[in-house]
C-alpha cells in the first residue's frame, strides 16, 4: 500500500511537471469517456431500468403475436388489444395472480377555448393495485371507479402535476379539475417516481375506465398487462394465452365486417412479453440508434488512447537517461512498470472522473435534442451503479490501451546503451516507430470509418430535407376544433364545420383554408378496402372540403375537383391519385370509373364515382412511399363526430395566424376548443433521430480527424527528431530539401495507405449495421467512401508535411555537431 501511494504521489509530480502533457491527456479522455458515458446513461434510462415498482420482473404484456397487421383502428399510443379482448382476459387470466389495463391519450383541463392538454391515463379498476404503487395523498383508483357513462368524475393527478398546477396543497375532498368540460374530484396523488408505464413519457392525470367505450370491437386502444403468478413463466404463460384465443377472439369477433376480412381476426394468437422496463417508443425509435452511437464515441475514445499512447511513448524516450540511472542505483524493473503503470492509472481515473461529470451534462443535452414542442421526453439520466460500471471499465480499458506498452518500453530500457554520449539505446532502432506505427495506422483506419458514417447520415439527412412532399409544405397551419361542449345535434354537425371553416377564411392573412379527415405527413392513416372492376386492395382514404387541394397546392391532372354540389344528399364522388389509377386500373382511362369499398362499423360499403386525378403526394410521413390515395368530399363523410380539422394557408407568420384563429372563434364560441401547430415544423419533428444521427456523427467524425492528424503529426515529428542526425547526413553528403520532404512524407504516406486500405474494409463491414437508418443511401455507398478517403488524406498529409518541412530546414552542422 505504502509503495502505492508512493507511485501515485510522484504520478501526481510528473505531471505537475508537464501540465501541457497532462492537460491534453485529461481533456481528450475526459471528452471520450464522457461522450461513451453519457450514450450510455440514455441507454440505461431507455431500455436497462426497471419500472419504479415493486417486484417489476414479474410484470409481463398481453400482446398479439406479430400485432393486428392494420385491422380496425389503432388511435392510442402502445394499443395492443381491444377492449371486449380485455373483458374476456379479465375472466380467463390463469398465468396471472392480477392484471389490469390501461390507455394513453390526451384530454383537456378547463373551459372551452381556456382549456390546456394534459397527458393523461385512462385505467381500469384492477390497474394501481397490481402495479403495487402506494397513494401518496389521497387514495388511488380501483374496480369501484370504474363507469357506465364516459364523463370523467374521478381523477389522480401526478406528483409533478400536483406541485405544479396545485401547490402541492393538501387535498380536502372538495379539490376538483374541469375535465373535457365537466367537473371532476381530485381523489389522490400518485407516488414522486411513478411516471406510468412508457419510458420517456409522463402523465398528468388519470381516469377510470367507462364502459361505454367497449361497444366499438373494432378499437384498438389499450394496453394489457399482469402479474405472473409465482411458478409461472413467460413461456408457460403463453402457451395458457395461445390456447385460449381461439375462444376469446371467437367471442370478440367485430360486427359491420364481411366474414372474409375478420377471418384474419379470428386467427390472432394471444402471447406474454415481458413488461418489467415497461413499454416504450423510445425504444422503437432510437434503439438502434444509441447503439450506433455508443459504438461510435467508443471509437472516438479508441482514438484519443492511441494518440495518448504515442503521446507516452514520446514522453518516456525522454526520460530514458533518468530510467537508465535509475535502474543502475538499483531500482528494479518491476518497480519501474508500476510507476509507469500509476501514471497512466491516475491520468485514466481523472479523465473518467471528469468525463462522468461531463456526461451529466452531455446526456441532459441529448434529452432536450430528442425532445419536440409536443412530444417532452422525461428520462431519468442520473448516475446508478450500472453507469458507474461502465465508466469504471472505460476507465480500465483505457489506462490499459495507452498506459502497458509505454510501461513495458520503459522499463525494458538498458542502462548502459542509455547512458552512453549520444547513444540512443532503442531509440535509434527502426523497431522503436513499430508500436507508434500501429497506433497511427488504427487511428487513420478508425478514423475513416467514423468519417464515412458521419458523411452518410450527414448526407442521409439532407436527402430527406429536400424531399418533396407533393403539396405545400411551408405557410400551413393546422388547427384542430372541437365543439364537444356546443350541445349540437348530429344533424347539424357538418354545417357546424362548414361554418367554422368561412369563420377562419374570413381572418385576415388567411389566403385559403379546407377542413380534412386526416393531417398529412404526421403519422396518421385510414384505410379501406376496395373493388375497382376485377382489382381490389387498400387504398388510403380522407375525406376534404372544396378548397383542400387549392389549399396544399396539389394540382388536378384530370377532371374536376369537388364542389358546393357535392352534398350529401348527390352522388358519392371521388378523386384519387396517380398511384391509384397505375395500381387498379392500368392502362384504363380513370374518369368514370366507380369504385366499392368494403363494410365497416360506421363506414358501410359506398359506391364512389372518379371525377378526378390528383398529383401524387406523400401520405403518412416523407420517407414512406406514396399509397394508392383516394380522396371524397367533406359533406359525405359518414362518420361526422364532434372536431374537425382545418388546413389553412397563410403568408403571415404562423405563430401570428394561430393567435387570429384563437381570437376569431373565442370571440363567435368561446366553448370551442382550439389547437395549432405549424405544419412544416411538426414534419420537421419527425426527423429528430435522423437530425441527431447527422449532428453528433457529423461532430466525431471531425473530431476522429482531428485526433488523427495530431497523432500522425505527432508520430512523424517524433520520428524526425529521431533520425535527426541521419537527415543532417544526408544533406551534408548533398541531399535537397525536397528530397528530405519526400523522404518523410513516403514514410507518412506508407501508413496513410495501410490505415486507408483496412479503414475502408472496416468501414465497409460496419456500414451494415446502420442500412436501416439511412434514407436513399446504401451504407457501402461508394460516393461517401471516395469522400471520406480524399478529406482524411487531406488532413494527415497536411500533418506529415508540417515536420517534414521543419527536417527540411535542418541545419547539417548544426545536426551533426548535436550528435
Amino acid at each position: 500500500m505504502i509503495a502505492l501511494i508512493q507511485d501515485a504521489r510522484y504520478a501526481l509530480r510528473k505531471l505537475r511537471k508537464s501540465p501541457v502533457f497532462a492537460l491534453v491527456a485529461i481533456t481528450s479522455l475526459a471528452l471520450g469517456s464522457g461522450a461513451n458515458t453519457a450514450i450510455f446513461q440514455l441507454l440505461d434510462a431507455v431500455r436497462l431500468r426497471s419500472l419504479p415498482i415493486p417486484y417489476p420482473k414479474e410484470l409481463a404484456e398481453v400482446r398479439i403475436i406479430g400485432g393486428n397487421q392494420g385491422f380496425g383502428i389503432t388511435n392510442s399510443a402502445y394499443a395492443q388489444l381491444t377492449r371486449p379482448i380485455w373483458r374476456e382476459l379479465q375472466e380467463h387470466h390463469e398465468p396471472f395472480s392480477s392484471i389490469g389495463a390501461w390507455s394513453t391519450q390526451e384530454q383537456r383541463v378547463g373551459q372551452g377555448s381556456d382549456s390546456h392538454p394534459v397527458q393523461a391515463l385512462e385505467v381500469s379498476g384492477e390497474f394501481f393495485p397490481m402495479l403495487g404503487i402506494q397513494p401518496w395523498r389521497g387514495r388511488l383508483l380501483g374496480p369501484e371507479d370504474e363507469t357506465s357513462k364516459c364523463t370523467i368524475s374521478r381523477v389522480l393527478v401526478s406528483y409533478p402535476y400536483w406541485q405544479s398546477q396545485m401547490g402541492g396543497r393538501e387535498l380536502t375532498g372538495n379539490d376538483t379539475l374541469t375535465v373535457e368540460g365537466s367537473p371532476a374530484q381530485v381523489i389522490g396523488v400518485t407516488p414522486p417516481g411513478f411516471f406510468g408505464l412508457a419510458v420517456g413519457e409522463s402523465f398528468d392525470i388519470a381516469f377510470p375506465f367507462c364502459r361505454e367505450k367497449e361497444t366499438r370491437r373494432e378499437m384498438f386502444d389499450i394496453s394489457v398487462m399482469g402479474r405472473l403468478k409465482p411458478g409461472w413463466t413467460l413461456p408457460r404463460a403463453s402457451a395458457e394465452l395461445g390456447a385460449i384465443s381461439e375462444g376469446i377472439f371467437e367471442a370478440t369477433v367485430p360486427s359491420g365486417y364481411n366474414s372474409q376480412a375478420v377471418q384474419p381476426y379470428k386467427n390472432y394468437k394471444l402471447a406474454a412479453y415481458p413488461a418489467g422496463g415497461g413499454v416504450s417508443r423510445l425504444r422503437e425509435q432510437y434503439d438502434s440508434s444509441l447503439w450506433l452511437l455508443l459504438g461510435i464515441t467508443g471509437l472516438v475514445l479508441l482514438i484519443a488512447c492511441a494518440n495518448l499512447a504515442n503521446l507516452t511513448l514520446a514522453q518516456a524516450s525522454t526520460r530514458q537517461r533518468e530510467v537508465a540511472v535509475r535502474l543502475a542505483l538499483g531500482e528494479s524493473r518491476v518497480g519501474l512498470l508500476r510507476q509507469s503503470l500509476a501514471e497512466s492509472a491516475l491520468l485514466a481515473l481523472i479523465g473518467t472522473g471528469l468525463g462522468i461529470v461531463l456526461a451529466q451534462l452531455l446526456s441532459r443535452v441529448l434529452v432536450w435534442s430528442l425532445s419536440t414542442a409536443d412530444n417532452l421526453i422525461t428520462l431519468p439520466t442520473g448516475t446508478d451503479w450500472r453507469v458507474l460500471i461502465f465508466a469504471a471499465s472505460a476507465a480500465g480499458l483505457t489506462c490499459a490501451v495507452f498506459g502497458v506498452a509505454p510501461a513495458l518500453r520503459s522499463s525494458r530500457a538498458e542502462p548502459l546503451s542509455a547512458m552512453k554520449s549520444g547513444g540512443r539505446g532503442m531509440t535509434s532502432s527502426r523497431q522503436r516507430y513499430s508500436f507508434q506505427s500501429l497506433m497511427v495506422v488504427t487511428q487513420i483506419s478508425v478514423s475513416l470509418v467514423l468519417l464515412m458514417g458521419a458523411l452518410l447520415f450527414v448526407r442521409s439527412f439532407r436527402k430527406l430535407m429536400v424531399v418533396d412532399p407533393g403539396m405545400r409544405e411551408s405557410g400551413i397551419t393546422v388547427t384542430w376544433l372541437g365543439f364537444f361542449q356546443s350541445h349540437l345535434p348530429p344533424e347539424r354537425y357538418e354545417e357546424f364545420k362548414r361554418e367554422l371553416l368561412d369563420d377562419v377564411s374570413a381572418v385576415p392573412g388567411v389566403l385559403d383554408a379546407a377542413t380534412t379527415t386526416n393531417v398529412p405527413l404526421l403519422g396518421g392513416s385510414w384505410t379501406h378496402g376496395i373493388r375497382i372492376g376485377a382489382a381490389e386492395g387498400p387504398s388510403k382514404f380522407t375525406w376534404v372540403s372544396p378548397g383542400y387541394f387549392k389549399t396544399m397546392g396539389i394540382p388536378l391532372l384530370r377532371g374536376r375537383g369537388f364542389n358546393q354540389n357535392d352534398t350529401v344528399t348527390a352522388p358519392r364522388v371521388a378523386l384519387v391519385n396517380e398511384t391509384f389509377v397505375r395500381r387498379f386500373l392500368g392502362g384504363t382511362a380513370p374518369i368514370g370509373q366507380t369504385l366499392l369499398t368494403s363494410p365497416e362499423p360506421d363506414y358501410p360499403s359506398t359506391v364512389y364515382e372518379i371525377v378526378g386525378v390528383i398529383a401524387d403526394t406523400k401520405y403518412a410521413c416523407l420517407p414512406c412511399g406514396t399509397p394508392p390515395m383516394t380522396f371524397a368530399p367533406a359533406s359525405q363523410y359518414p362518420a361526422q363526430g364532434l372536431w374537425t380539422a382545418m388546413m389553412i394557408h397563410s403568408n403571415e407568420p404562423t405563430s401570428q395566424i394561430m393567435a387570429a384563429v384563437q381570437r376569431r372563434i373565442a370571440g363567435k364560441h368561446p366553448e370551442i376548443v382550439v389547437q395549432s401547430i405549424d405544419f412544416q415544423a411538426r414534419i420537421r419533428d419527425g426527423f429528430v433521430r435522423e437530425r441527431m444521427l447527422a449532428i453528433l456523427s457529423g461532430f466525431f467524425g471531425a473530431l476522429a480527424a482531428l485526433l488523427a492528424m495530431v497523432g500522425l503529426y505527432g508520430v512523424i515529428a517524433y520520428i524526425v527528431a529521431q533520425r535527426r542526425n541521419e537527415i543532417g547526413v544526408r544533406m551534408a553528403l548533398g541531399a535537397g530539401r525536397g528530397q528530405v520532404v519526400f523522404l518523410v512524407m513516403r514514410q507518412a504516406a506508407r501508413l496513410l495507405a495501410v490505415g486507408i486500405l483496412f479503414g475502408a474494409a472496416f468501414a465497409l463491414i460496419a456500414g451494415r449495421s446502420a442500412g436501416s437508418l439511412l434514407f436513399e443511401l446504401k451504407p457501402y455507398d461508394p460516393a461517401s467512401l471516395l469522400a471520406a478517403i480524399v478529406l482524411l488524406t487531406g488532413v494527415a498529409l497536411l500533418a506529415s508535411f508540417l515536420p517534414a518541412r521543419r527536417a527540411a530546414r535542418v541545419d547539417p552542422m548544426v545536426a551533426l555537431r548535436y550528435e
